[in-house]
């Protein structure tokens, strides 16, 4: 019986012959099995697949422990938030990034491309949100400076591959891989009692490629399967499909607030916003300007959405979005 194998199929015998390190051929080896046609006339192609991977990962496993990590990659924060992005081989993490940020990242038709990490500074309306762009992660691949990183982070963004034949089984594969190194995602900002040791870090879940066909298939699909409290957005980084959505909710996501100083007589500059943390006093916006704000402050008055125009609030007054302060000594 013939195999009849895709023309996808020499497309990715074709990478594998180029991939260099073991991690990249055990995605490969993965993927050219994910296209093989499951009948009699292939069992042996199968077969002779899984021996390969079952031996680079054995090879893998076998390496001294001594060995070591990689760079210990550390990106300063930047902006009102630093967004970290995680997601499966060819998801389109860099692609996201280009279409959202002025960052020109490294772009291929093939896993891996992306070595190191790669920060780009996204605007939302008059502030700057940081995305770093992450080498993809699988069942077998996540370097531990990358993990560190992924800890550091104010938050992931999650990239999903709707153009993967399986975008759930890249989700729990991920998912369990960041749990080796004691990190959990989560919908929202919360601890787990009793555990140190555990990173729960917020994350943000979106599907790209949604432009294929039979991309809205598998995000119903996702959408019935993934946890319930987890709100998944479609996207294209190709087409454009809900960027400016993802802008907001990326903000959202990042629960802080813009607030602006106005000095007695003069206008107020919307263009450079002191960027706080939701919760935040008035207090904590006197200490910014400056220290001596913070011990001389008498009161100030806000304007802002929703309040009395001009009126005087105390030190323990809690920060709107977009509330403008004018501070007195």
């Amino acid at each position: 019986m013939p195999a009849n194998l895709p023309p996808q199929y020499f497309e990715t015998e074709r990478k594998l012959k180029t991939a260099k390190t073991p991690q990249e051929k055990i995605a490969l080896l993965e993927e050219l099995l994910s296209l093989v046609p499951k009948h009699k006339g292939t069992e042996k192609l199968q077969a002779l697949l899984k021996t390969k991977i079952a031996k680079l990962r054995s090879a893998a496993q076998k390496r001294p422990a001594i060995a070591k990590h990689g760079p210990a990659f550390r990106i300063e924060k930047a902006g009102a938030g630093q967004i970290v992005l995680v997601g499966p081989p060819n998801a389109g993490k860099s692609s996201l990034v280009k279409a959202l940020t002025n960052a020109s990242p490294e772009i291929g038709q093939y896993p891996f491309t992306t070595h190191f990490p790669s920060p780009g500074m996204m605007s939302y309306e008059n502030i700057q949100i940081q995305l770093i762009d992450t080498p993809p992660i699988t069942s077998d691949y996540l370097e531990f400076w990358q993990a560190e990183l992924i800890k550091g982070g104010d938050g992931i963004l999650f990239l999903l591959d709707l153009g993967n034949s399986d975008p759930l089984d890249d989700f729990q594969a991920i998912t369990a891989k960041l749990k080796e190194k004691n990190i959990e995602i989560s919908s929202t900002d919360r601890e787990r009692a009793g555990l140190s040791s555990i990173f729960i870090k917020k994350s943000l879940l979106v599907a790209n490629k949604i432009d294929l066909p039979a991309a809205s298939k598998k995000f119903s699909l996702l959408q019935q399967t993934l946890p319930s409290d987890f709100d998944l957005l479609p996207l294209s980084a190709l087409r454009g499909d809900n960027l400016e959505l993802l802008r907001k909710k990326i903000f959202i996501f990042l629960d802080v607030l813009r607030v602006y100083s106005k000095v007695p007589g003069k206008k107020v500059d919307y263009d450079q916003p002191f960027v706080f943390k939701r919760g935040s006093t008035l207090m904590d916006m006197a200490q910014a300007v400056h220290k001596d704000f913070a011990k001389k402050l008498k009161y100030a008055r806000i304007w802002g959405k929703n309040k009395y125009q001009g009126q005087k609030v105390n030190r323990e007054y809690l920060l709107e979005d977009e509330d403008v302060i004018e501070l007195h000594l």
